[in-house]
């Protein structure tokens, strides 16, 4: 399957969640998509509907935690939809855990998948337009965790702070190929992951699951917690012509939550 005619968006993590909504308004701005899960086969379920929807998109197999992984899912959606434009870094996991009860393997874990994944996504982008000669846009998950730190979430937060500093460094090295590198900070997003973030939590502290959820939603200022489709709908200005005069910066998308 090849397009010639659509830009192509690359999306980590897009099987469900924020990666699956932003998949889906990609798609419906004209976007061919490249679904990208480590679950390939709820990949492909998404692809089909977008596909269903008159839309273009393949169902490729990724473990963002491995640098070679990831470059050969991006090698094949350039292959399979006939372009590469925008990169996003999106997959993720969000670890609850008291600091004093990070272990090296929780350490690791996480680090590999949330900020070896972005690094490995830039890398993966930056060949796959300088081979396509020209340039195009990178767009990485960070969080409002990597903004201001938030209890029983060191590591989370650790890698999200990560992600911030490695987008405005890129940013500088890539702005001369053409490519813009920025980042958006999601807030408390109703998601499967934060779902059991609320229940970690919750449960590390005696608590029931709406203590959990609680404890991140009561300092909204909009008094909602946000849907996939919010956090979409900011990924997809970035992903835009309106965002071309941006880079190296990290959008907050999170009600109210942190002010800059």
């Amino acid at each position: 399957m090849t397009t010639t005619t659509r830009k192509v968006a690359f999306i980590t993590g897009a099987a469900q969640g924020i990666g699956e909504a932003i998949a889906l308004r990609l798609a419906k701005d004209g976007f061919a998509i490249a679904c990208a899960d480590l679950n390939v086969e709820l990949a492909g379920t998404l692809a089909d509907r977008i596909k269903a929807d008159g839309g273009a998109a393949f169902a490729v197999r990724v473990d963002v935690g491995d640098r070679d992984s990831v470059f050969r899912a991006v090698d094949e959606a350039a292959e399979a939809l006939g372009g590469m434009d925008v990169v996003i870094n999106n997959a993720g996991v969000a670890p609850i855990t008291p600091i004093e009860d990070i272990d090296y393997d929780l350490y690791r874990r996480t680090f590999d998948i949330n900020v070896g994944g972005v690094l490995w996504g830039i890398q993966a982008a930056t060949k796959a337009f300088k081979r396509l000669g020209h340039g195009g846009k990178i767009i990485n998950a960070c969080s409002q965790a990597g903004q201001v730190g938030n209890p029983d979430l060191a590591v989370y937060s650790g890698t999200k702070f990560a992600v911030r500093g490695i987008t405005q460094t890129a940013a500088r090295d890539l702005a001369a190929l053409g490519i813009t590198v920025n980042a958006y900070c999601p807030g408390i997003v109703n998601t499967p992951m934060m779902q059991k973030v609320a229940q970690d939590l919750a449960d590390n502290h005696g608590k029931p699951y709406a203590w959990g959820m609680e404890q991140f939603a009561q300092n909204i200022t909009l008094k909602r917690i946000s849907e996939p489709s919010d956090v979409a709908a900011c990924v997809a200005f970035l992903a835009g012509p309106d965002s071309d005069y941006m880079t190296g910066q990290a959008m907050v998308i999170d009600g109210g939550m942190v002010f800059n």
